[in-house]
């Protein structure tokens, strides 16, 4: 099995200066920005939120159900879990389209 390749914040502003032709320090606060926007927008939300960006996807806040009956696997005791929320993500059109495309052997 391959091992996964990690992309971080700092490679998403490279390729972001690349792709528009600026400055990577200029990018990275950029970048910088619009991550924290949208945690801001995440963990404000009451409870639940949409944020949809055209032609990547939509990241949803979900509640969750309460638990009353739930198992602790470890020593089999029956616990209560509340409800949360969790996060989501559903890929859009075109980058689905990329993704259902066939792996080359």
């Amino acid at each position: 099995m391959e091992a996964k390749t990690t992309i971080t914040k700092k490679d998403v502003a490279k390729r972001t200066a690349k792709i528009v032709g600026e400055k990577i320090y200029l990018t990275e606060k950029v970048v910088d920005g619009i991550f924290q926007a949208l945690r801001e927008f995440m963990s404000d939300a009451d409870p639940e939120i949409r944020i949809e960006i055209r032609d990547f996807g939509v990241f949803e806040v979900k509640k969750t159900k309460p638990k009353p009956k739930a198992r602790n696997p470890k020593t089999g005791e029956i616990i209560y879990v509340p409800a949360r929320r969790k996060t989501h993500f559903k890929a859009g059109k075109l980058l689905k389209e990329k993704l259902k495309q066939p792996l080359e052997e």
